[in-house]
């Protein structure tokens, strides 16, 4: 039954699709409709373009060969932002853009390095979001450092598509193999190469030293580092290090390192990247091409971002009359063409009932008469059926009508209501090249409509019963260019019933990095309220500040002159009706400036459609820049068709759903269904009381190479930049970000009230770590829950062994840790567990391997967790002993030996008895060549 559990849990996890809506298609063993997009922040450079070029026609061999003839690159569209010049072979593009892009070229923020890296979300085997290269790593050479650009796009690609991780292990470099050999932490073993620390880089060498060992853990210092030889032997792998010339290939399951604490061992239960490869969608139905000669090389489309073009797409029938659905919808309308759509853009409007009218045919939004002109046709009355292909013929039209393309034109279409017929433009719409937004508004919106999002990559949304949900789709629906400046940030969306005669307060902070273009928005079910408004220097704005919008759509509007002020600021509103009405705050503004990106927030589910009792998974994305922002809350609330709601804290914690700890994803597993029908997902993301900060780290990523050993000598990588202890450690000022995530659909669920009995175990624990302290072993790891990550488990299951291959095959036969005062926290909490390892004798040397299991209150069991190893480790008074070595700068040479105590002080502890008279013989001998290595060299 667990196993069965498990198989689903699998499934659901890594084969149903997310949010994201890449392009690429694998057709005949060749990926087409690839994007790659530059920022519009980066300067226009021709050499760019070809560099681009030259990195995909090199990445589609090496792909080729390293994949066994299987996949290679067809076609790949770069797309080229608007701030550069027009060129007559610059196309318009279709539905591809910035923001759905498969790779981005950007600048970074803050200078922190170039290593190129995959923002990955997901578990084993799901796809990434997007491929990150900076400008200076695709106009530098940086052969000796990552390899070749070709190269590391592959390594890359795998991480991306195949949802593959990395080989290597920064936190934990080195470990200690059960032939008991202290071990870089990589994939495959037959890489080579020699560890030191290195002291002082100084008159053109750098001095060197063999690697302690740490007290507490037995392995290296901090400070070890491997350099790897230049001329290896070893075929794998691409996801250790790509730059070597012999690796070609993946990890195999005959060469794959499982003893290696990596996050591919520890995400993908010890499997090798080519068994996740050859497990993926791609390759379930591709063979390896037969044909002698290697694939054409690829193709390349150049397409040139256009000016935003928008039509609004819109029901007026019947339907919308009732639960002031036409209200709602002028008023979140009115809001995105006045707050949210950058100036500069195209903007048309269409109703429609059963049949459909051009209210507006395009007009550039430049000033204020720009969008009165078109809010002054929003509809005023419901009648008639519903006929979504109309609508959308109309829109075509209308975008047609102004000289524009629908290649990569957008339409925002809003229903409420059933249509059987909207099948019959599904074709239409594929032609089109339009991408197509939809908000579904009330429960009965046509079944079908989400299938225009999926095939023309827009993003899909439901509303219900108040403005708060259309505000926050139309707030989504922002710039897709990438330009920082163009982009609306949403800070507040609150809906407020309140009683008659009552106030209610409320505060929104404004930090440093935004307040241009900032609006206060109020709206009212019965009257206008009383409201006051005050910055946080004390001025006040009160209600008469606040513009009353002419079509009577029971909204006021305060556009904060210039900049608004960074802090706090309150807000208070008052009910003067004798009946209790439902008050919104809507809060948006924009960056402050084009060179300092905002806190930016983003979330997803991890597929669209979920079927009881499988789990999805909420997404948010926390960043400034590109770096992730750390130490917040974020809450997610999902709401079904008929209101109900279910809160979240999502984790950036490394545990349950969150794959990497301090990451800036902040995670969740949702099973709490309710009932069948679509959901919505909002997220809020706030920090209080100076607490957030910036990760300046990257994962899944090209590992950084510092120097190789060439002929017995080390030849060190220029170094990375430095990364100042101030800017390394920076704080973030109070924020709050409000986003929708979309929306998902459920099937399958039991009717309500939804306290159904648990059928899904506790979830995986991943993040276990274990140490010795004297004759004990102390183990942590995050509390899993009754369900997955919600709740408190029963109890847990420990096991330890000897043997790193018994536990990981046969764990359930593995000697057993007494764990009878251990009571399960709350999941997110902290488990601490000591144990003495009673049943086995303990030396200096010993090894131990540990994994857990948890257990709900249906007797469910989770899987193992990953493995942990513990290390018995007495120092001897010579572990600290070491000979300086001097090895030469680039360019430099010398010619003294290589001597590497270390190693051979590991080789005999633990693993022979070493004679008191022979081992004293040693130290005298090893203390008169450090005594005179001192003389010579002055250490």
């Amino acid at each position: 039954m667990v196993l069965s559990l498990n198989v689903i849990l699998f499934l659901t996890l890594h084969l149903l699709p997310g949010m994201k809506s890449s392009m690429v298609n694998l057709i005949n063993n060749g990926y087409d409709g690839i994007v790659i997009a530059i920022n519009p922040s980066v300067p226009e450079d021709e050499k760019l373009i070809e560099n681009i070029k030259e990195m995909v026609t090199e990445a589609s061999t090496y792909l080729f060969h390293a994949t066994k003839r299987r996949v290679y690159f067809r076609n790949v569209r770069i797309l080229i932002p608007m701030t550069w010049k027009s060129k007559s072979e610059y196309f318009i593009p279709k539905q591809e853009s910035y923001d759905q892009a498969d790779v981005i070229v950007a600048n970074p923020y803050l200078i922190h390095g170039d290593d190129p890296y995959t923002l990955q979300y997901g578990r084993c085997g799901e796809k990434g979001k997007y491929i990150h290269f900076t400008p200076n790593f695709m106009l530098t050479n940086n052969f000796r450092i990552y390899g070749s650009r070709g190269r590391v796009f592959v390594h890359e690609w795998a991480h991306l598509r195949w949802g593959i991780f990395d080989e290597y292990n920064m936190d934990r470099p080195f470990y200690i193999s059960r032939k008991n050999t202290m071990e870089a932490t990589r994939c495959s073993t037959h890489i080579t190469g020699t560890n030191v620390v290195f002291k002082k880089c100084q008159g053109g060498s750098c001095i060197t030293r063999p690697c302690r060992r740490d007290s507490q853990t037995g392995l290296y210092e901090a400070k070890c580092t491997f350099i790897p030889e230049k001329s290896q032997t070893a075929k794998e792998s691409i996801m250790f290090m790509q730059n070597l010339h012999s690796v070609t290939e993946f990890c195999t399951e005959e060469t794959h390192n499982t003893e290696a604490p990596n996050l591919q061992n520890k995400m993908c239960n010890g499997k090798s990247t080519w068994d996740v490869i050859m497990n993926s969608v791609d390759f379930q139905n591709t063979s390896p091409m037969t044909e002698m000669n290697p694939p054409a090389h690829p193709t390349f489309s150049l397409l040139m971002s256009k000016q935003r073009v928008v039509c609004l797409v819109l029901d007026k029938s019947g339907s919308m009359s009732s639960e002031d659905r036409l209200f709602r919808m002028n008023q979140a309308a009115e809001l995105y063409l006045i707050q949210v759509i950058e100036k500069g853009s195209f903007v048309g409007m269409v109703t429609f009932d059963s049949v459909a009218k051009i209210q507006n045919h395009l007009t550039r939004i430049t000033d204020d008469n720009a969008y009165q002109k078109i809010t002054a046709n929003l509809p005023q009355e419901a009648n008639g059926g519903t006929s979504i292909c109309r609508g959308l013929k109309a829109g075509f039209q209308a975008i047609i009508h102004s000289n524009q393309s629908t290649s990569g034109s957008e339409i925002i279409l809003l229903t409420d209501g059933e249509d059987k017929e909207i099948n019959l433009c599904f074709e239409d719409v594929k032609q089109s090249g339009v991408i197509i937004h939809t908000i579904a508004l009330g429960p009965s919106a046509a079944k079908e409509l989400e299938t225009l999002s999926t095939m023309t990559g827009g993003y899909r949304f439901f509303a219900n019963r108040d403005i708060n949900g259309l505000t926050n789709a139309f707030s989504r629906i922002s710039s897709r260019s990438g330009s920082i400046t163009q982009q609306a940030i949403q800070l507040e969306s609150k809906a407020l019933k309140i009683t008659g005669r009552k106030r209610v307060n409320g505060t929104v902070p404004i930090d440093s990095t935004i307040g241009n273009d900032t609006f206060f928005v109020v709206t009212w079910t019965i009257q206008k309220p009383e409201i006051v408004l005050q910055d946080p220097k004390g001025k006040k704005y009160k209600t008469s500040d606040f513009k009353e919008d002419k079509l009577n759509i029971r909204s006021a509007r305060l556009r904060i002159p210039g900049i608004a002020e960074t802090g706090t600021w309150t807000y208070s509103l008052l009910n003067n009706h004798v009946s209790p009405q439902m008050l919104t705050v809507t809060v948006t503004t924009r960056a402050r400036s084009p060179t300092t990106p905002p806190v930016t927030a983003t979330a997803h589910m991890s597929q669209n459609t979920a079927h009881y009792p499988s789990p999805v998974i909420v997404y948010a994305q926390v960043s400034q820049g590109f770096l992730p922002v750390l130490g917040i809350n974020v809450t997610a609330i999902i709401e079904t068709e008929d209101g109900h709601q279910v809160t979240l804290e999502l984790w950036d914690n490394g545990a349950g759903a969150d794959t990497v700890k301090n990451d800036g994803i902040y995670s969740r597993y949702f099973t709490d269904y309710y009932e069948d029908g679509r959901y919505s997902l909002k997220v809020h993301a706030w920090a209080r009381n100076n607490m957030a900060r910036l990760n300046l780290r990257q994962q899944n990523k090209a590992l950084y190479v510092p120097g190789y050993v060439e002929n017995g000598k080390i030849i060190l990588n220029p170094p990375r930049p430095e990364v100042k202890d101030d800017l390394a450690k920076v704080k973030i000022e109070d924020f709050s970000r409000l986003t929708s995530g979309g929306s998902f659909t459920v099937s399958g669920a039991p009717p309500p009230p939804g306290n159904h009995p648990s059928v899904l175990p506790p979830s995986k624990i991943t993040d276990l770590k274990a140490k010795f302290k004297e004759d004990y072993i102390q183990l942590s790891w995050t509390a899993p829950g009754n369900v997955l990550d919600k709740g408190k488990a029963n109890s847990y299951v420990i096991r330890i062994s000897k043997s790193f291959m018994d536990l990981q095959e046969d764990f359930d036969n593995a000697t057993l840790v007494n764990t009878s005062n251990l009571i399960p926290k709350e999941a997110g909490s902290k488990e601490n567990f000591e144990f003495k390892p009673e049943p086995f004798r303990i030396e200096n040397g010993t090894k131990f391997y540990i994994a857990v299991q948890a257990i709900n209150k249906a007797n469910l069991i989770s899987e193992v967790s990953h493995i942990v190893q513990a290390v018995k480790f007495i120092p001897l008074p010579e572990d600290s002993l070491f000979i300086p070595q001097t090895y030469p700068s680039p360019g430099e040479s010398h010619s003294n030996p290589r001597v590497n105590i270390s190693t051979l002080m590991l080789s005999v502890v633990g693993s022979i008895v070493i004679v008191s008279v022979f081992l004293s013989a040693i130290i005298c001998i090893l203390k008169k060549k450090r005594n005179a290595i001192r003389s010579r060299t002055g250490f």
